[in-house]
């Protein structure tokens, strides 16, 4: 049987909670429940563990839910600025965003040349995440750091391995 996870990153929250659950179904649905009841305050009742166990995804589904990347291709010689902005997004996004990982690398022979993979379940939800305050307001700053336009391209992921 496949294990289950409970993401509380997927469902918007006023504190911004990051929590994910994995096993079996039966504990993940326990243990979800009893983080909903003391830290979201929600009522430990039949229609909360019914919700609880209707939004459970299974293990490798997850693994495998990245189908759609944004490649970002940009360039500054403000790497202090540019790690401090990164951060400010992750706090102000935390709990509201769709994004699943982010990887920020640097070209090689050309240091100041910058790429981030952001990861999306999809592009409905890369384009939900794009629709957040937050992301507007740090995208301004980043934009501002930078030593031209940044460049955005939109893919969709066809094949995918972990080597």
């Amino acid at each position: 049987m496949a294990r289950k996870i409970a993401d509380c990153r997927k469902y918007p929250s006023e504190i911004n909670c990051s929590l994910t659950i994995i096993g079996e179904e039966e504990e993940v649905l326990r243990a979800a429940t009893e983080h909903a009841v003391s830290v979201h305050q929600h009522q430990d009742t039949p229609e909360l563990r019914a919700q609880i166990r209707d939004l459970l995804v299974d293990e490798t589904a997850a693994a495998d839910g990245m189908s759609f990347v944004q490649l970002i291709e940009f360039k500054t010689g403000k790497r202090a600025e540019l790690d401090r902005l990164l951060d400010e997004w992750e706090e102000a996004t935390g709990g509201k965003r769709t994004a699943t990982r982010a990887v920020l690398a640097q070209d090689h022979e050309q240091p100041g040349s910058y790429y981030e993979f952001v990861e999306f379940p999809s592009y409905e939800e890369a384009m939900r995440n794009s629709q957040l305050p937050e992301i507007d307001a740090v995208s301004r700053k980043m934009r501002a750091i930078c030593d031209e336009e940044p460049t955005f391209h939109n893919l969709d992921v066809v094949r995918a391995e972990a080597l």
